[in-house]
């Protein structure tokens, strides 16, 4: 009997997840999005794939056609995920998403428990395969009696070194508005035993300088709310807990100034303003003379001669009206950003993702371990963004089709039973890490 996925959502990270669906023995695939050709182009050519043209805020019918399922995949936005979650609670329906377990899906949790389905979230890079890679290393560490004393992890979606051709050192394989919006967040994380908070404003400030072999100099700065993760990878001896985002350098800088000019605020644009007049007004410049010369002299320090360069080239110093669709200074720079950092034809997108770690065993040895993961995108093929992201869903829904995670309620990929299966058939495309250990 044939097995039937419905796949919501057909953007940027699709393609692979659904191409490996569609050649799984017995399974049929359904991909639904509201813009219907973007489905179509994915299930093109396949006997076991079909698109659907759907509006997300039709209830109704998403209800339906979630009904006909044997397991959802939600893609799209995570605002839309709680509301997903509650359709399949209805039609008793497993759920799969690759972004954070929102506050909405907690709330959800008792029901999810009453329906007796599984809702996996977290299933995707990051969150998702630094989770299982984390737990791994964590439950390795346990197993020889050690602990963790410091866990440090940060993790980038890059132009591969070669494609690094801007001076922002940075192109988008997901959305500029998701860049932008985790660029307005708090931070928070723990160094030796202190609780260090960062301010939105602040974010970018200091940047960690990391050298990769292979790769050359990156940057790093703290991604979000880091503390959770004491409890949930069970490490209350760990001192040192840091996630992060890796950039090249350069990015921090021009992320930094952006944020003193305003360019990150919702401060509304006024109707037939110009790029350089809008510069001019948010941040306060004088608005005679030239707006590079303005700008050149408010950052002037070494840290910002690249950041000043990348406004210019953006064009947000150009006399050009702004699109008529942006409401906002940070709608201006998305699309400025949407226009200009794109990839072209043949150039590979990067990801990568390290993990380092320190343990403490009972005879008092001390060992460092480092495990690191990088993927390159196939020119005129899948990103390693939207492999790293998708792959890792596909073979989550590839094993619970066949019952290898039999779990039912609200999961993220911590416990041994989803993460270890995972990873064992992600090494089979090439996406795996590389371990390396000393004693300190």
């Amino acid at each position: 009997m044939e097995k039937k996925v419905l796949v919501l959502g057909a953007g940027m990270v699709a393609s692979p997840l659904v191409h490996f669906l569609l050649k799984q023995h017995g399974v049929r695939v359904t991909v639904a999005d509201a813009a219907g050709e973007k489905a179509q182009a994915l299930v093109a050519g396949s006997p076991r794939g079909t698109a659907l043209t759907l509006d997300f805020e039709d209830t109704a019918g998403v209800l339906q056609e979630i009904g006909r399922a044997q397991l959802v995949i939600s893609l799209l936005p995570f605002t839309y995920h709680p509301h997903v979650a509650e359709l399949c609670i209805q039609a008793r329906t497993d759920l799969i998403t690759a972004s954070y377990a929102s506050p909405g899906m907690h709330e959800l949790e008792e029901e999810i428990d009453r329906a007796g389905i599984l809702v996996l979230n977290e299933v995707g890079l990051d969150p998702g395969i630094d989770h299982m890679e984390a737990m791994r290393i964590i439950q390795d560490v346990e197993a020889r009696g050690g602990c963790i004393r410091s866990f440090i992890s940060f993790c980038g979606g890059l132009p591969a070194p070669e494609a690094n051709t801007n001076p922002l050192g940075y192109k988008f394989s997901w959305s500029p508005m998701g860049v932008l919006a985790a660029s307005r967040s708090p931070a928070r994380y723990l160094e030796q035993g202190q609780e260090v908070s960062v301010p939105p404003g602040e974010l970018f400030k200091d940047p960690r300088p990391f050298s990769l072999p292979g790769i050359g100099r990156l940057e790093g700065y703290p991604n979000r709310d880091c503390l959770p993760y004491v409890s949930l990878y069970n490490i209350p001896s760990t001192r040192t807990l840091l996630r992060g985002t890796f950039r090249y350098p350069g990015w921090c800088a021009f992320m930094r100034a952006a944020g003193l000019l305003g360019l990150l605020d919702d401060r509304h644009c006024t109707k037939g303003e110009t790029h350089s007049d809008l510069l001019i007004r948010i941040s306060g410049m004088p608005s005679c003379g030239d707006a590079m010369e303005s700008l050149s002299g408010r950052f002037s320090t070494e840290e910002f001669v690249q950041a000043v360069e990348g406004f210019r080239w953006l064009g947000l110093l150009e006399d050009t009206p702004i699109p008529d669709e942006a409401e906002s200074a940070l709608q201006v720079l998305a699309a400025r950003m949407q226009a200009k950092l794109q990839y072209r034809e043949g150039e590979r997108d990067m990801v990568v993702l390290q993990h380092r770690f320190e343990a403490e065993y009972p005879n008092g040895g001390r060992e460092r371990i480092e495990s690191i993961m990088v993927d390159f995108g196939i020119p005129g093929g899948d990103s390693a963004m939207a492999r790293t992201v998708g792959m890792p869903v596909a073979v989550a829904a590839k094993l619970i089709l066949e019952k290898k995670i039999g779990l039912s309620g609200l999961h993220i990929p911590v416990l041994r039973e989803i993460y270890l299966p995972i990873l064992e058939v992600l090494k089979t495309f090439n996406i795996a890490f590389q371990e390396a250990r000393s004693k300190l």
